[in-house]
């Protein structure tokens, strides 16, 4: 179309100058025929420069009127207009798939053929210490020097995941790592942490063993007197030494009773939903362990008691009985002989009320205190079973305490003594405003 314009226009400039040269009979025609090619010459010069200015930025709007290359610039414009759109389209695509790369919970990250780094999310950036743009390029060997990882990735193929212990930033973490061939020689490295499910497992080994151990010395003992009674005829023993015998295994199973009690009741703690809570009495659930552990005491310790008679929880009364019993008990078993226990109830400045033990027993090293409410954990086994606990009062009070938005909080020095407390939030208190029995007053020695 443009050249059929070009010619139209060159024959019409020509048959102007023939028909001036037959009418004028010299060079005049052929002077205009100069001039007019030279001006359509200038004139579509000027369309070509607009053209050329738009071809810079052809998504703009297309001049107009520009003569013949109004027909040339119109379907450019929409294939320039279509391909804008599909560019765009792409580029939101990609970036969905980024985005959504970054918001996934396993680390993710793209190496080539050489482990050389080309991206990676936020998590894996979180799991490995990496930082882009500045590690981009880098070898991911060079990062993560852990040898199990490194031979795990020179290996020629990687069907299964390999667990690797890193460390940065002052965080350790256990992380299951694996590495997926993909495309081209492209590479995924998948990063997943573990650290917690590795807690949860060790936890529940460390449950198991120390099931067996609690359970296998009673039973022994058990086991070794019902075969020696069993195995010697009735007169071989004093009625004496029987009875001492049977007394031995009557203590040895209430130890194993007491032990699968307590399994029972955390277990029921841990898996079981709140109790719709209840107004509690805490100075009578108090009053009722004060009578236990005056009993397990035998006169051997003195007891000051400060309770706020009218201040009471909203709760399930048979967990806070043991939440306040075993912290009792507990005072009384590792005080010695003429040591002090205070126990207090009264309400908190914020609204709350706090409910403490304090003794002046043997204390205990600042490293054990944040494990002492582990299921079996104990600072000295020996003396531990000396005095009869199960190794799981705390971790049961430690939930009591979950149960009923308190906090479980613990404080020791070694041969100077404890105080164990539980502080309950203010929206779970009834009453409160009576005063407590001053320690001078209400201190009573055991044996009274």
């Amino acid at each position: 179309m443009v050249w059929l314009r070009t010619l139209l226009n060159i024959a019409f400039w020509a048959a102007l100058a023939a028909l001036l040269d037959w009418k004028l009979g010299d060079a005049t025609g052929w002077i205009i025929l100069a001039l007019g090619l030279g001006a359509t010459l200038v004139w579509r010069s000027g369309k070509l420069a607009r053209v050329a200015r738009w071809a810079r930025h052809p998504q703009e709007s297309p001049p107009v009127d520009v003569g013949p290359w109004d027909d040339v610039l119109a379907p450019l414009y929409r294939h320039v207009r279509n391909q804008d759109r599909l560019l765009a389209a792409q580029r939101e695509s990609i970036q969905d798939m980024l985005a959504a790369a970054q918001a996934l919970p396993d680390g993710v990250v793209r190496l080539d053929g050489g482990l050389h780094i080309d991206w990676c999310n936020r998590v894996a950036r979180q799991h490995l210490g990496l930082r882009l743009p500045a590690d981009r390029g880098r070898n991911l060997l060079n990062l993560l020097r852990v040898p199990e990882f490194v031979a795990y990735a020179n290996r020629d193929d990687w069907p299964e995941p390999i667990i690797v212990r890193v460390s940065h930033g002052g965080h350790d973490r256990v992380l299951l790592m694996h590495l997926i061939r993909y495309a081209q020689d492209q590479r995924l490295l998948i990063t997943r942490d573990v650290t917690q499910i590795e807690k949860l497992e060790t936890t529940r080994r460390d449950f198991v063993a120390n099931v067996s151990h609690e359970l296998r010395t009673p039973l022994t003992v058990l086991a070794g007197f019902l075969e020696t009674l069993r195995e010697m005829p009735e007169s071989a023993l004093p009625a004496e030494q029987r009875r001492q015998y049977l007394d031995m295994m009557h203590e040895q199973a209430r130890r194993m009773q007491a032990i699968v009690d307590d399994l029972l009741a955390l277990s029921t703690l841990e898996s079981s939903p709140n109790q719709e809570p209840q107004a509690v009495g805490m100075p009578q659930l108090i009053a009722q362990a004060r009578e236990q552990a005056e009993i397990l005491s035998g006169g051997r310790h003195q007891f000051a008691w400060e309770i706020d008679p009218d201040l009471d929880v909203l709760g399930a009364q048979t967990e806070l009985a043991s939440a306040v019993s075993n912290l009792l008990t507990n005072a009384v078993r590792y005080t010695p002989d003429g040591g002090s226990i205070t126990v207090r109830w009264q309400p908190a400045p914020d609204g709350g009320a706090r409910y403490s033990v304090t003794d002046t027993g043997i204390g205990i090293a600042a490293h054990h205190l944040p494990r002492l409410t582990e299921r079996f954990y104990r600072v000295d086994r020996g003396r531990s079973r000396a005095t009869g606990g199960t190794g799981l009062g705390l971790a049961i009070t430690k939930h009591v305490a979950m149960r009923h938005d308190a906090e479980l909080e613990i404080a020791s020095q070694p041969g100077k003594g404890s105080t164990f407390a539980l502080r309950f939030p203010a929206d779970r208190v009834v009453g409160g405003g009576g005063e407590a029995a001053p320690a001078g007053e209400g201190a009573t020695s055991a044996g009274d």
